[in-house]
């Protein structure tokens, strides 16, 4: 897939969750909750400022992140559902 957002926009590209409860309970994919963690797949050139400048983002390519449940822009791209969001809608990025 080759994709190239612009300014601060990030492509993301959703992470499974478990589909085990903790007591072993399957949750089928009817019942379960869109994941709110993701891998970004793509990242713009960065915000323009007031004064012209263009500040880097802090992502990059390969980070996993949080995001807001309803964060994004849903768009199917080559059979694939990626989220499309500004960098500010990303809450953390989880490191290991």
């Amino acid at each position: 897939m080759k994709i190239r957002p612009l300014n601060d926009r990030v492509i993301v590209k959703r992470l499974e969750e478990e589909r085990t409860s903790a007591g072993g309970i399957v949750i089928p994919d009817t019942a379960a909750e869109k994941p709110m963690r993701g891998e970004i797949v793509a990242v713009g050139n960065g915000k323009t400022l007031d004064n012209g400048q263009v500040r880097a983002l802090q992502v990059k390519v390969g980070d996993k992140v949080l995001f807001g449940k309803y964060s994004g822009t849903e768009v199917k791209l080559d059979g694939d559902d990626i989220l499309v969001m500004r960098e500010e809608d990303i809450m953390a990025v989880l490191e290991d």
